[in-house]
């Protein structure tokens, strides 16, 4: 962490300001999820702009990074660290919160660096919270009072008024936040009733606050996450997350979009969220069409690269519009399931825990399905995006079990699943943790796992299970570079056998061929296959028909991975 406080608004500061913001919000994480009762009562406004924030941090200290590894003695300039910090919040915004926040960071940026200045001074930082505002407001299909847009806007105010250096000016739109946060439940129906403020805009001060730390040295003051009126004082007193379920007095309550709804009648039941490579055309065209599919649609981003959030029914025709419009990709599907969505109606009990469940990494859709089929809660991990370690504590969390086995399936993933792990159990979560290094030693585990039987006996079965499991993997090499089989070209067929490259070849049936049969020379009796989505029923029929004329006794099973990565994974039990 750089020191603070910080004089001037330069690189250093981007990144102070995002590692004290990503610590303050993982000290009010917990508290932001507590009240989150709008646009939808789910319980992770919290975790969603600490994992937003959490990609920023990322890119921006990637930057430094390459700084630091080059010869120049000079790093990053205001610009480089803005724009990383924009860029990262962008691609790693999660739910509503996140997605405005990202705007907010990307309309900073914009300011900051115009122009590639040194540093940005009281009068910079005033323009930047002012664009922050009213970009992350365009962004937002139908903007509603009295949520986070309303508190960025209170801020950018503030700030307008304030002169002096940046400490004052942050100091200012900080103290402008917190009034215009403590008067959002007069102004959404649904934050009195519950007797909260409003999750996302209590955590724009909190990163607020991070800003007013880093340019003063001092720690801002707390926000309560209650409302200063009402009938409750206490945010879990009327809302309960696990259940997802907010108290209704009246007889409407708004949606996302300023429309009423009518008690008892659900809302969208998806929420759709991906990136999109599109031109500015196109995306005017897909909010219109997505705008008439669902609500809360936030559409941010620009030069090319968008981050699309919106509520749906039919999660398909949003994904259809993307596809139309560009290339979306990062593609995330959540039901909200029952009580997640906009309902209204009596308050239910929180849901029991579960004795014990199983967390997953999976590379692709298909084995997510297969996966959750079998009981599991599952972490999808697309090629070049490993989940973050706050990923793994939210699936954990959303599996609500008092005992919990983790399957990394990836030796990369095994020190953030470790964190991850350490997090949940300062929670009363008893959590053990299987070192699989690929998805078929986790089918393997997960194929042997008994909830009914004592969590040790069931860690030690489950372990032992994905220990005796062989994995491969047939992927195509991206470089040239020295392998254990010699030197591979760029577009080469490797077969890695646990995780080291055993066959270079240049077809995708043959090279798996011998990797299936130097796997198999050690004997074993059963073969799993999960094909990438780019590899041909043929490859998995020939690799079948080879097991049975030339191994007496061994199963094969198939399953399709979908967008995976490698082309094929092999395991050999």
């Amino acid at each position: 962490m750089a020191q603070v406080p910080q004089t001037f608004f330069d690189a250093l500061a981007v990144r102070t300001w995002c590692g004290l913001a990503l610590e303050t919000l993982g000290r009010a994480r917990e508290e932001i999820d507590a009240i989150n009762v709008y646009p939808v009562a789910d319980g992770d406004t919290g975790t969603n702009l600490y994992l937003t924030v959490e990609s920023a941090v990322a890119a921006v200290e990637a930057v430094f990074a390459g700084h630091a590894a080059g010869s120049g003695p000079e790093g990053p300039t205001l610009a480089d660290a803005a724009r990383a910090m924009a860029h990262g919040a962008l691609i790693g915004a999660r739910g509503n919160s996140g997605t405005i926040l990202a705007q907010l960071l990307r309309g900073m940026a914009q300011v900051l660096a115009e122009g590639d200045p040194a540093h940005a001074d009281g009068q910079g930082l005033r323009l930047a919270l002012r664009q922050a505002a009213d970009s992350a407001r365009r962004a937002v299909a139908h903007p509603v009072e009295g949520t986070v847009l309303t508190v960025a806007s209170a801020a950018a105010d503030a700030a307008d008024g304030a002169r002096g250096d940046c400490g004052t000016v942050a100091r200012a739109a900080y103290d402008g936040a917190r009034a215009a946060l403590a008067a959002t439940p007069g102004q959404l129906p649904v934050l009195e009733r519950a007797g909260v403020v409003d999750a996302g805009g209590r955590g724009l001060v909190a990163v607020l606050g991070a800003l007013v730390e880093t340019f003063t040295g001092e720690r801002a003051r707390g926000v309560a996450g209650s409302a200063g009126t009402g009938p409750s004082r206490n945010p879990h007193a009327r809302v309960e997350p696990a259940a997802g379920r907010v108290p209704v007095d009246g007889a409407l309550e708004e949606c996302a979009d300023g429309a009423a709804a009518v008690p008892g009648q659900e809302g969208p039941a998806f929420e759709v969220i991906y990136l999109l490579e599109a031109e500015d055309r196109a995306v005017e065209r897909l909010r219109e069409r997505l705008d008439a599919l669902g609500d809360s649609l936030v559409v941010v981003g620009g030069d090319g690269l968008w981050n699309v959030h919106v509520h749906v029914d039919d999660a398909g025709a949003a994904v259809e519009a993307g596809i139309e419009a560009g290339r979306p990709h990062r593609i995330r599907i959540t039901h909200f399931g029952a009580g997640d969505v906009h309902t209204t109606g009596a308050e239910r009990p929180p849901r029991e825990r579960a004795q014990r469940a199983v967390v997953a990494v999976v590379p692709g859709e298909g084995l997510a399905g297969l996966y959750t089929e079998a009981g599991a809660t599952t972490v999808l991990a697309r090629p070049g995006e490993p989940p973050a370690s706050g990923e793994l504590v939210q699936a954990v969390r959303r599996a609500h079990a008092r005992e919990v086995v983790l399957l990394p399936n990836d030796a990369d993933l095994r020190h953030t699943a470790a964190a991850a792990a350490e997090q949940v159990r300062t929670e009363g979560i008893r959590v053990a943790l299987i070192p699989t290094r690929s998805a078929v030693q986790g089918i393997a585990a997960l194929a042997v796992h008994e909830p009914d039987r004592r969590f040790d006996e069931d860690v030690v079965s489950m372990t032992s299970a994905a220990g005796a499991t062989r994995y491969a993997e047939v992927t195509v090499a991206e470089r040239q570079s020295w392998t254990m089989a010699g030197i591979c070209q760029a577009g080469d067929v490797l077969g890695l056998i646990d995780g080291d490259v055993a066959v270079i070849g240049s077809d995708v049936a043959e090279t798996a061929e011998t990797v299936l049969d130097r796997m198999l020379s050690a004997g074993g009796e059963m073969v799993t296959l999960v094909l990438g989505d780019a590899v041909p029923d043929a490859v998995a029929e020939h690799l079948e028909g080879r097991v049975r004329e030339g191994y007496l006794a061994v199963d094969t099973v198939v399953y399709r991975g979908g967008r995976q990565g490698a082309l094929l994974l092999i395991g050999v039990e």
